[in-house]
């Protein structure tokens, strides 16, 4: 049985979901799986999709994300080059944070505000091109303009303001948020990598493009040119951290070959399903890690 908070010897565990758009599906079957399992955490952080589906196990939806994404994928109000071109957001920002989970797919924001797991949203501050973090409280307006913003990627989302911050993508500075919450005290902690092992990330192809489109923030489009690097020096220490014993890492078994910005309702549901697989393959591991 494993200790409770605040006996002696405790140590606080943590879920940290990176992000990748549409790899995030994988996510969406991991966190399903360990809700059914009644698998839970001290607090959880989540960059980018990892915040915007992994909030979902806070207000303990089971299946909530990966069914809104097959159901409304396809609708050009959800994410579509028609709404980039109207609104600035490929991901179009009131149908996905007022009107999906407020009118079509509710979110429970009752259980998410009650729920006691701390959860943690990453974004990048624009003028700054530093990573930003958000306690989340109630899941109300404010908690999902952080959402918005962690998950707005450069060049297809608008900048988005929130508590006197212009924010875009969190995984610009911060994919993986592991060392933002040690710093905060969670040292068990479960990562959940949408790539597999091995997986190394080169430049991106489009720094051009990034450097002209991000020419009003160049603090953004430096991270964007050295994004690469930081990204590999976390599979790396997250690597080191794993073969010590330090964090259990949930990751695809190979890559995922899904699209950032895939609609195909059977796509979804097969790296849907990867999730499950990997997470329901691991229970017993994940039990013993955490000390249950």
């Amino acid at each position: 049985m494993a200790k409770k908070e605040g006996q002696s010897g405790y140590t606080r565990t943590a879920l940290i979901m990176e992000g990748g758009a549409m790899r995030g599906m994988f996510t969406c079957g991991v966190i399903d799986v360990l809700m059914e399992n009644h698998i839970d955490f001290d607090g959880a952080a989540g960059i980018s999709a990892g915040a915007a589906f992994g909030c979902n196990f806070k207000s303990r939806q089971i299946g909530r994300p990966i069914r809104y994404n097959k159901t409304f994928g396809k609708d050009p109000r959800y994410a579509s080059f028609r709404s980039l071109l109207k609104t600035g957001d490929y991901f179009g920002a009131k149908f996905c944070y007022e009107t999906l989970p407020f009118e079509l797919d509710v979110w429970d924001t009752k259980t998410f505000a009650e729920n006691p797991l701390e959860f943690y949203i990453g974004a990048t501050d624009v003028d700054t091109g530093k990573p930003r973090y958000h306690l989340c409280s109630d899941g109300g307006k404010t908690d999902l303009l952080w959402m918005q913003a962690s998950a707005s990627m450069p060049l297809l989302s608008n900048v988005v303001e929130v508590d006197g911050y212009r924010l875009l993508d969190g995984g610009i500075t911060d994919a993986v948020p592991y060392e933002y919450m040690e710093s905060l005290g969670f040292r068990r902690n479960v990562i959940v990598l949408t790539q597999p092992k091995g997986y190394v990330k080169n430049k991106s192809r489009a720094q051009f493009l990034m450097d002209v489109g991000l020419r009003k923030y160049p603090k953004v489009a430096d991270a964007m040119a050295h994004r690469h690097e930081m990204y590999n020096r976390q599979l790396e220490e997250i690597r080191e951290r794993e073969e010590r014993g330090e964090s259990f890492v949930i990751r695809p078994p190979q890559d995922l070959g899904i699209g950032r910005t895939e609609k195909d309702p059977e796509e979804l549901e097969r790296v849907y399903q990867i999730g499950r697989s990997e997470t329901e393959k691991h229970l017993t591991d994940i039990r013993e890690f955490l000390g249950e």
